[in-house]
């Protein structure tokens, strides 16, 4: 295509654009549920440095899967189903792996860190959290969002009665476990 001016200007290339939208969806999607990275990030990594770590390989694996999403869960069980994964990929290596200290101007997202901001209540619920394994871990964070026992099913891979089941005993165990902590 010629220019007024003569020159050679090309057509938008469709891929870009098709990248340029895509690339916009995914941010907003990552903004609405950024919420969902840091319960992930803070229930798997009890370290700042850790989180930013975490949730920066989470969001890597969510964009590099994002072409994949077909819709056919709701985006937030799409979501958790990658970030569980990563963040327990994550927790098996973590003795191994090299530590990379970021400063401040480069965080990922303001949300991964607002443990200084939480109740007592909070923080003794995520240390009980930190303290679970990996399954039961991811379990509970799915449970405490309010995802119905099939949706948490479907991301972790077990059956709903199974879901059942461990949520049942998970919640006495809390309450024995916490309620001693309240009441010392």
């Amino acid at each position: 295509m010629l220019t007024a001016a003569g020159e050679t200007k090309t057509a938008p290339d469709k891929e870009h654009m098709a990248t340029s939208e895509s690339q916009e969806k995914f941010q907003s999607l990552i903004e609405e549920h950024r919420k969902i990275l840091y319960k992930v990030c803070n229930s798997y990594c009890r370290n700042r440095d850790d989180r930013e770590d975490l949730a920066k390989e989470i969001v890597i694996q969510l964009w590099q899967a994002f072409a994949g999403f077909d819709g056919r869960c709701r985006f937030s069980t799409w979501m958790y189903r990658i970030a569980l994964n990563v963040a327990i990929s994550f927790y098996r290596r973590e003795s191994t792996r090299t530590r990379h200290v970021l400063s401040d101007d480069e965080k990922l997202l303001g949300a991964v860190d607002e443990t200084a901001n939480q109740s007592a209540e909070m923080r003794d619920l995520y240390q009980y959290i930190a303290g679970l394994d990996p399954l039961n871990k991811a379990l509970i964070l799915l449970y405490l969002d309010g995802n119905s026992y099939l949706e948490i099913a479907e991301v972790l891979g077990i059956s709903e009665t199974n879901v059942a089941t461990r949520i049942s005993r998970l919640k006495q165990t809390m309450k024995n476990e916490l309620g001693a902590t309240a009441r010392a």
